[in-house]
């Protein structure tokens, strides 16, 4: 967090303020920033292809969604050039609820900037059936965003070779659930795409499915002659 304050030049989520101990006699008193004025060394940013939009406290959805994964790997490469250490997880995220954002929130910890990879409508459907999800990609992508600490969002097709997103990121850290990888991957995983992979408990007491089956189960009762 510290980093990112300083390649903000000064509060995190506004790279419109200065640095504090960097005062501007052209701008008044020493410490003080007119709004639009960035400071400090928040231009080394744009002149590695990055927005300050990515580690501000607002969604910037427009932003931090990147379907391209060329152009996330160009983004992870000037990261890493600033010396961040990226973590990427991965999920449905369907119907979000405080499970998904305490995992989201764990997930963060073990890094400097989260990527998240939704799996589309299409590739949900395929596995879960033609019910789900019940909340669309775009809508759920953008959920995401809301999610404290959540650095970029982009998606997951059917279409993709396996462990495509691992590949264009290859993470410092790969955070999962119990269920994701069998141990043979794990090892896999860490010898050849990642730094480590990091399993983490399901933080839900309840599943989206179990929830939504609950509540097929109730309007059913409900409508039963």
């Amino acid at each position: 967090m510290s980093r990112i304050r300083q390649l903000l030049g000064g509060r995190h989520g506004n790279a419109g303020e200065g640095n504090p101990s960097e005062g501007n006699p052209s701008e008044g008193k020493p410490g003080e920033c007119k709004p639009g004025k960035t400071f400090g060394p928040a231009p080394l940013l744009s002149s590695l292809g990055m927005s300050s939009s990515l580690f501000a406290d607002a969604s910037n959805f427009d932003e931090r969604f990147i379907e391209d994964y060329d152009r996330i790997e160009t983004t992870v490469n000037a990261l890493r050039t600033l010396g961040f250490k990226v973590v990427l997880t991965s999920g449905s995220f369907d119907v979000i609820h405080e499970g998904h954002s305490m995992y989201l929130e764990a997930a963060r910890q073990f890094g400097d900037f989260l990527i998240v990879g939704l799996d589309s409508d299409e590739k949900i459907r395929r596995r879960k059936g033609e019910n789900r999800p019940v909340v669309p990609q775009m809508e759920r992508l953008r959920m995401v965003t809301h999610q404290r600490g959540v650095g970029m969002v982009t998606l997951k097709h059917s279409h993709h070779p396996k462990w495509a997103l691992i590949k264009a990121v290859r993470p410092d850290v790969l955070v999962a659930t119990e269920e994701t990888y069998t141990p043979a991957e794990i090892t896999e995983l860490e010898a050849s795409y990642c730094g480590r992979v990091k399993v983490l408990e399901r933080m839900a007491t309840v599943s989206t499915s179990a929830r939504l089956r609950d509540i097929i189960m109730a309007n059913a009762e409900l409508t039963r002659p």
